[in-house]
């Protein structure tokens, strides 16, 4: 499935270029508390946006849940939308992933547009059709497939963003980087974290958006090989469900933390290079520094990992590599190989 990705920097044209393809009889702008000032004020002057309603959510991936998923819904319901409105996601990964869930089941699915304005939007959750919400305490526990019209992503949004939410974003750029051919990596790795070039940034961003478009093309609904995509993330998303109920980490932290983990069952299980493990481990380390976890700690987590939604018959499935590009989807590990990663996530 080709996905529509415009990138732009006359953001006002794409958009009301989107819009105008759909000709929605209703436009609906969903935004988080942070983005409806940071981000909508910026835009709801536009001659396209001049009927459109606002729906404003709480910000935070907590909120990414039943409440505010059901306050879209009732917007929507009470401004009499109907299956041929338009709802634009304009926020991060959480606004998004919420946005397009709502979308895709309210009157059983209509047009929407993502406009991500975080680096971790943009390279992540607002392409590739995955949607949903947090429930019962999992990460992405209910959602669905669904494509947006058009995902319109503009590097401007990215001025608003401090370190913090960038390196978030640049973690799943290094994956991308570990699952592509040799050469997209070394340039991840030696890139300047501290300040940050906008603009050469940008040219990385559009070369790692187009190595996640060709593997969601290939395998949209993650039967095979998009699950490459989530190396990482079955210890990644359990360290960011185990520390919501603690301290809450971002979800490129959460991941960039279950890089380290899956490099070390890489190289034990896999031979992949530890060369580049070791250098990929530092990078991390001196960028994202350590995740507050200890011994007592891995039961949980393990637990976490139960309920991932790769698993197959209770059986805790990751994605690993054999070498940069070389992917080995649905392995598994022992519950004592898994502490061992742990202790070297610990350790190192």
């Amino acid at each position: 499935m080709k996905q529509q990705i415009v990138f732009t920097h006359k953001f006002e044209q794409s958009l009301s270029d989107s819009i105008a393809k759909c000709n929605p009889d209703k436009i609906f702008v969903l935004a988080d508390d942070t983005t409806i000032g940071m981000c909508y004020n910026r835009i709801k002057h536009f001659e396209c946006l001049k009927k459109a309603q606002p729906i404003t959510i709480p910000s935070a991936d907590v909120n990414k849940n039943l409440s505010s998923l059901s306050c879209v819904w009732k917007v929507l319901q009470t401004a009499k939308a109907t299956r041929h409105s338009m709802l634009i996601n304009l926020g991060g990964g959480m606004v998004t992933d919420l946005g397009g869930f709502a979308a895709a089941t309210f009157k059983r699915g209509i047009n929407f547009v993502n406009v991500p304005t975080t680096l971790l939007a943009m390279v992540d959750a607002s392409v590739g059709g995955k949607t949903g919400i947090n429930f019962g305490g999992l990460k992405n526990e209910i959602g669905a497939f669904a494509f947006p019209k058009t995902v319109i992503i503009d590097t401007q949004w990215l001025e608003t963003l401090d370190r913090e939410n960038l390196l978030s974003g640049y973690a799943e750029m290094l994956k991308h980087g570990l699952i592509a051919e040799k050469g997209a990596l070394a340039t991840l790795l030696a890139f300047d974290t501290d300040t940050f070039d906008l603009r050469q940034l940008a040219e990385m961003l559009e070369e790692s958006v187009e190595i996640k478009e060709k593997i969601v093309e290939q395998d949209p609904h993650e039967k095979h090989i998009r699950k490459a995509l989530n190396f990482g993330h079955t210890f990644g998303h359990s360290f960011e469900a185990w520390a919501m109920m603690r301290e809450p980490i971002l979800h490129g932290y959460a991941v960039a933390y279950g890089f380290v983990c899956e490099l070390y069952l890489s190289v034990v299980k896999q031979g992949f290079p530890t060369d580049i493990m070791r250098k990929t481990v530092n990078f991390i380390k001196a960028n994202y520094g350590e995740f507050a976890i200890s011994c007592n700690d891995y039961d949980a987590l393990i637990d976490l990992m139960k309920h991932d939604k790769k698993n197959v018959n209770s059986t805790i499935n990751f994605t690993l590599l054999q070498d940069l590009g070389r992917v080995s989807i649905n392995q598994t590990a022992t519950e004592d190989e898994i502490k061992e990663a742990l202790d070297f996530l610990r350790e190192g």
